[in-house]
């Protein structure tokens, strides 16, 4: 309310003092990165995954200090109960540091410590902001450093994105299969080159288009795989320092527990975890392999549904809001524009990615909180937008048969006839049809090449979407009726 009073208290770290809103759960730390960090303006609230992800880890770190008799079982109950209200989505408003920040990611480690810190000693019966008895440092942050714990959030995070994702990508593909069946009849023009090429269905391309997104729900559950190792008791550089060997068996232990994930498992070489980020390189680049996919088929979709009078027009698109301020009646496919542009909007996040990754010295990456970001803005464009596409667009496309039917007056029909009347005739057929705008059908019945009987059969969608060895046997038959028999074997 404009006006309203703020009570402040002062808290101090080693370079001085700072006043806080007293209300606030967070601490100095956080202030101080809240005011270096005015960056994107993208604070680590918009991102609810991350945060019930960090919790988790400082729930099972928790767990483990407690089992090893480490922290007091008082401080551990209430760091717990802290952790378990900021995962059920409490506190949200509570964590404003900007996603990108200096510092690896101390900052965000940082504002969750203090929140759960202060919330701990609230349920101990102390105020909000009390720094005692349990200590942000001391006891939230107790065998951890920043460099193992948020690494490690991000991936826990990520898995809990990418799972999501999978999940629209499967209706994608369902709704694709949907439309692959319905038009699975309806014989169309097949282009190569953007030139006229042999015929296929309206079906095919459906099913192709699904075959292609299957291929990506794959690729994203090896991603999820790639993110589950961890390096949890690496602490600052990975050789553990202050870190019991048992803690970090044990927290490996409860850190399945806590998040569900029991693939989560401890990295091999702790240093090696901790210092390279190849693994979200590699995750980003199967959702840079989705985005790629996305836009041929959007670009399928732009063309095949082009006019309607100026261009293909062989399907049309849901009408989904007016398209021009000034051309009455024009409607734009505005759903797969936007569909496309998440998806380069996702090229760029993994441009970005490699870039960070690469860049990381010796024996940490300084460069995590660019990775988190680019990381779950691409999961987040995916995840918000591949729902939209099959909902809006996907699952309304309609075949206009007008725009689909120019197949028959098309000269690519004639590679059919190919295994039956020869390349030699095939070919002077094609450039007649070109020359004088006659069918093929119909140069081919004035030459008496085939009957129009044998045409229907040579020329049915059956026989010329599949595969298949007919036009040899057809050729044959042709050979056998002109010289007055049926060959041998002749089956019909």
């Amino acid at each position: 309310m404009s006006g309203e009073r703020i009570e402040y208290r002062e808290e101090s770290d080693l370079l001085g003092t700072k006043r806080i809103p007293r209300t606030a759960y967070w601490g100095v730390q956080t202030l101080r990165a809240h005011e270096n960090f005015a960056v994107s303006l993208v604070p680590l609230s918009n991102y609810a995954l991350l945060i019930s992800a960090m919790a988790m880890v400082k729930k099972a770190c928790t767990l483990a200090n407690m089992k090893l008799g480490d922290l007091k079982k008082e401080y551990g109950g209430a760091i717990v109960q802290a952790c378990d209200e900021v995962i059920a989505g409490k506190f949200r408003d509570e964590f404003i540091v900007d996603m990108l920040q200096g510092g690896a990611g101390t900052s965000t480690n940082m504002n969750v410590n203090e929140v759960i810190a202060s919330r701990a000693n609230e349920i101990l019966g102390n105020s909000r902001n009390s720094l005692a008895p349990v200590s942000a440092n001391d006891h939230v942050n107790m065998s951890q450093s920043t460099n193992d714990v948020y690494p490690t959030a991000i991936k826990i995070a990520a898995i809990f994105n990418m799972r999501d994702l999978v999940g629209s990508l499967g209706n994608l593909a369902m709704a694709l299969d949907d439309k692959a069946e319905e038009y699975k009849g309806l014989l169309k023009l097949g282009r190569t080159e953007m030139q006229d090429a042999v015929p296929i269905t309206l079906g095919q391309e459906f099913s192709a288009w699904s075959s292609c997104i299957k291929r990506d729900i794959l690729r994203i559950g090896l991603a999820i795989g790639v993110l589950d190792t961890h390096n949890i008791g690496a602490t600052a550089i990975g050789t553990g320092l202050n870190a019991d060997p048992e803690y970090i068996r044990l927290s490996e232990q409860y850190l399945r527990e806590v998040t569900g994930q029991t693939g989560l498992k401890t990295a091999e070489n702790l240093i090696d975890e901790t210092q390279n980020a190849d693994e979200f390189v590699h995750a980003s680049g199967l959702l840079r392999v989705l985005a790629t996919n996305l836009c041929k088929i959007c670009g399928d979709l732009l063309l095949l549904s082009s006019g309607p009078i100026g261009g293909f027009h062989e399907i049309t698109l849901p009408a989904m809001q007016p398209g021009s301020s000034i051309m009455p009646g024009k409607i734009n496919p505005v759903i797969v524009e936007m569909m496309m542009q998440c998806a380069f909007q996702v090229l760029g996040h993994d441009a970005t990615i490699s870039h960070a990754a690469e860049s990381g010295m010796l024996e940490l990456n300084a460069y995590g909180p660019l990775l988190a970001y680019n990381l779950f803005q691409a999961l987040k464009l995916l995840r918000n937008a591949i729902p939209i596409f099959t909902e809006k667009c996907v699952k309304g496309i309609k075949a206009n048969k007008s725009g689909l039917d120019i197949v028959y007056d098309s000269v690519g029909l004639v590679t059919a006839l190919v295994p039956i009347i020869g390349y030699s005739a095939s070919s002077r057929i094609a450039k007649k049809a070109l020359e004088t705008s006659r069918s093929v059908r119909d140069l081919v019945l004035e030459e008496g090449l085939m009957t129009a009987e044998e045409l229907d059969e040579a020329l049915s969608p059956e026989r010329m979407t599949r595969p298949g060895i007919a036009g040899h046997r057809h050729s044959d038959r042709i050979k056998a009726r002109k010289a007055g028999a049926e060959p041998d074997g002749w089956q019909g």
